[in-house]
């Protein structure tokens, strides 16, 4: 297992991102997964913390499986490849869009409950997550950050499979990955302890995080 757990490869990644001495950078972490990772990033950087809310449109019978995402300022990604293989109908799409948007504000209330989002205007803002599958989550924050005119947008992700991180590559003004297998199965499985974050300790990491 090339990672301990989220937080160990979190201090790897920032290591890796340190090297490229990213200017004025402020770090978004994807909750819940990616937010332990993305703390270790921004320590190492010494730059503030932040999430970014984003969900996946599963599949209504395989969630797992994204045929989108949402993002805050209702950026809407489809993966048209996922939609044309399974057949999924305008009026399936909608009504999954409809119940993730929901999540993703109660989640958005929940995480600025305590303190707004930090400013990403004309800084590096370096996306972070525990890992990718099909990529269309990390596009959708990709596109959030854009919208919300971040001079740069990074993404810095321990492992992703070797066709995701070319698709994803094109998308970010600078891409990290330490780990693209060849055969990737799903991202829990490079991890020895993936066990499930919750929504307490997201918020005690941000609060740790401005405390520093």
């Amino acid at each position: 297992m090339p990672f301990a757990d989220r937080r160990s490869a979190g201090r790897e990644l920032g290591q890796a991102v340190a090297d490229l001495q990213p200017n004025s950078p402020v770090v978004l972490g994807l909750p819940r997964g990616g937010v332990p990772v993305a703390f270790e990033v921004a320590h190492r950087l010494g730059c503030p913390l932040d999430v970014l809310v984003v969900r996946k449109l599963g599949l209504p019978y395989q969630r797992e499986l994204a045929m989108g995402s949402v993002g805050e300022g209702g950026i809407v990604i489809r993966n048209d490849e996922v939609i044309g293989l399974t057949g999924i109908d305008e009026e399936t799409f909608s009504r999954v869009l409809e119940r993730e948007q929901r999540e993703l504000d109660e989640r958005l209330r929940l995480y600025r409950a305590e303190a707004p989002a930090v400013e990403v205007e004309s800084r590096t803002s370096i996306i972070v997550d525990d890992g990718l599958a099909t990529g269309s989550t990390a596009l959708a924050a990709i596109e959030v950050l854009r919208a919300r005119n971040a001079e740069s947008v990074w993404l810095a992700i321990p492992v992703a499979p070797r066709d995701t991180a070319a698709k994803v590559r094109e998308a970010a003004d600078e891409f990290v990955v330490l780990e693209t297998p060849r055969h990737f199965g799903a991202v829990g499985a490079w991890y020895s302890d993936f066990s499930q974050t919750s929504d307490s300790e997201v918020g005690s990491l941000l609060a740790e995080s401005r405390l520093r």
